[in-house]
């Protein structure tokens, strides 16, 4: 079992930047894929941006990002402390939605954050 903790959302303006955080805790040696989703009023769940582990040294990771925030938003783990991050920039009105973390296991199981306001204001 894995459990994520997201934090990080709130309110801002058009413009301006917010960076989201998911611990995860349990069985993280196990994981091998996270990343962040969105889902706006009204409209179905997206991917914003996902690492995927490489699975030793020899191997980088491998990030992949949906077009509407390429260039704006990076994301980020910190392996020590079993977290990743989600830094967003250049955030727009449109960028509104509930962020979810997210993790996939290497036996394909799936868990999800409790899920993050993120409101920007025009």
């Amino acid at each position: 079992q894995v459990q994520l903790v997201e934090s990080g959302g709130g309110l801002v303006q058009a413009g301006g930047s917010l960076r989201l955080s998911c611990a995860a805790s349990g069985s993280t040696s196990s994981i091998n894929v996270m990343g962040w989703y969105r889902q706006a009023s009204g409209k179905q769940r997206e991917l914003v941006a996902r690492i995927s582990s490489g699975g030793s040294i020899l191997y980088a990771d491998s990030i992949l990002y949906a077009d509407s925030v390429k260039g704006r938003f990076t994301i980020s783990r910190d392996n020590a402390k079993n977290t990743v991050y989600l830094q967003m920039n250049s955030l727009k009105p449109e960028d509104t939605a509930v962020y979810y973390c997210h993790a996939r296991t290497r036996w394909s199981s799936d868990y999800w954050g409790q899920g993050t306001q993120v409101t920007v204001s025009s």
